[in-house]
């Protein structure tokens, strides 16, 4: 499997530095998931629009970019924030 790369812009920091502390472990183990296999299915990764989505849990969901390779992590929350990019 080819390496995969993960940038994390700074809105997506801006959001973690608001999560519980609870929501930023399980995004953190997602995070290790994405990393290490991007089809591991705990993440459900499926398209939106223009965008991704993986699955933090069942209620806080993280919406990115794929170019190849590469994972550019945009934005990390509730699920409403899906709305956004639905």
């Amino acid at each position: 499997m080819d390496d995969v790369k993960i940038i994390l812009t700074e809105s997506l920091r801006e959001d973690y530095r608001r999560l519980p502390e609870s929501i930023r472990r399980k995004f953190d183990k997602q995070l290790r998931f994405l990393a290490q296999n991007p089809k591991h299915p705990s993440l459900q990764i499926h398209r939106l629009s223009d965008h991704w989505e993986f699955y933090v849990d069942i209620h806080y969901r993280c919406i990115f970019q794929q170019e190849g390779n590469t994972y550019i992590l945009k934005h990390v929350g509730g699920h409403k924030i899906v709305e956004r990019f639905g």
